[in-house]
């Protein structure tokens, strides 16, 4: 155990080039056990009962300073996890590294679990936005062609959201986190069997390399400890700035919310989902999104092509767009904008992914043959 340790973290040969940039997956890793951590404590004591949860999660503040602390370090947790998902995400599609496919595909299952237990863990507080949030999101899925209403029925419990489908959110919460740690070891694995990608993209990632300890262990635990002070600060001067004002309402069924929606990390796709009259016609283009940002191709690092770099940073500006679109009330003109942003972020995702791929037609069954994996 000691050996395997040692081979994969002490040393583990790295490209020297790495920057900062490259220490976003030990981050993601670091603050995953803190979420793991919390929500064990957290699970202890919450009730998963539509009539006790929302007294239950508030009481969480009156137990101690320690449940409180715990209780917010998860929240914000969160939100640190999902910063970082963007920013390692974005390098990776900065400087191609989804050319590699067994870090890319696990990789993108893992962003994917992680947005599906993000938004389970939304709903157990059971407050008034968790509540609505569910039902809305829950009631896509009855519009799925032919088997939406046997989907439905089957994720929610019944024919609306109700005790029975926060009981199934709190069960499927908790097994989902270990199932995304699994997800993490696998792609810590593909990660060095083939090596990481590096600034200048050249072939082969163990060139010119050094050992994983002690330059990148250095960099690795500076940035660790700025992100957790960063994370306390956050915690004890403004704990609930990720929280809605909806958040200190109990869940009312009778009672519609104003404006729904869900936490800032969703807001973009929940931009794209409703600026579609059809919900179906939303959740297509939502789905196409996802499958143009996870289509691997061989294309040359940004670095190497100006007009690729003014299309990455318009991609970048398209998706923070739909993210303040997105908390917008649902009328005109956001309504209009955010479905023409959507199908300007999809056009260019496509444009960054298939006009600047590198040995044409054979660049792309190298790829997919798996050679670059």
């Amino acid at each position: 155990m000691l050996s395997l340790v040692r081979s994969n973290v002490v040393d583990l040969p790295t490209n020297l080039s790495l920057s900062y940039f490259w220490c976003g997956g030990f981050m993601l890793s670091a603050f995953l056990v803190l979420q793991v951590a919390s929500g064990v404590i957290l699970s202890l004591l919450y009730v998963a009962d539509s009539s006790m949860s929302f007294g239950c999660v508030l009481s969480f503040n009156d137990e101690s300073l320690f449940i409180w602390m715990v209780r917010y370090l998860h929240i914000w947790g969160v939100t640190f996890i999902f910063v970082l998902f963007i920013v390692h995400m974005g390098r990776a599609l900065y400087y191609t590294s989804y050319s590699k496919l067994g870090v890319w595909n696990v990789g993108f299952i893992l962003y994917l679990a992680m947005m599906v237990e993000a938004f389970l863990g939304y709903i157990l507080p059971w407050h008034q936005m968790s509540y609505w949030a569910a039902t809305v999101l829950t009631s896509i899925l009855n519009s799925v062609p032919l088997f939406g209403g046997i989907l439905y029925k089957f994720v929610v419990g019944g024919f609306s959201v109700t005790n029975v489908t926060l009981v199934r959110v709190f069960s499927a919460h908790v097994c989902m986190a270990f199932v995304i740690l699994g997800l993490s070891v696998v792609h810590l694995f593909y990660l060095h069997l083939g090596g990481s990608n590096n600034p200048l993209f050249v072939a082969g990632g163990y060139s010119d390399v050094v050992l994983f300890h002690s330059l990148f262990t250095n960099k690795d635990g500076f940035v660790l400890v700025c992100l957790l002070w960063a994370c306390c600060f956050s915690l004890l001067y403004f704990p609930d700035f990720v929280l809605d004002v909806e958040s200190y309402i109990q869940a009312d069924p009778l009672v519609t919310p104003v404006s729904i929606k869900p936490e800032w990390y969703f807001l973009a796709f929940y931009a794209m989902l409703r600026s579609v009259e059809s919900k179906v016609g939303g959740l297509i283009l939502v789905l196409l999104f996802l499958f143009v940002l996870w289509l691997p191709s061989l294309n040359k690092s940004c670095c190497y092509s100006l007009s690729r770099q003014y299309v990455f940073w318009c991609i970048f500006s398209m998706f923070l767009l739909l993210s303040y679109l997105g908390a917008c009330h649902p009328e005109y003109p956001y309504v209009v904008i955010s479905k023409l942003a959507s199908l300007v972020l999809v056009f260019l995702l496509m444009l960054f992914k298939c006009f600047w791929v590198v040995g044409g037609w054979d660049g792309w069954k190298k790829v997919w043959s798996g050679s670059l994996s």
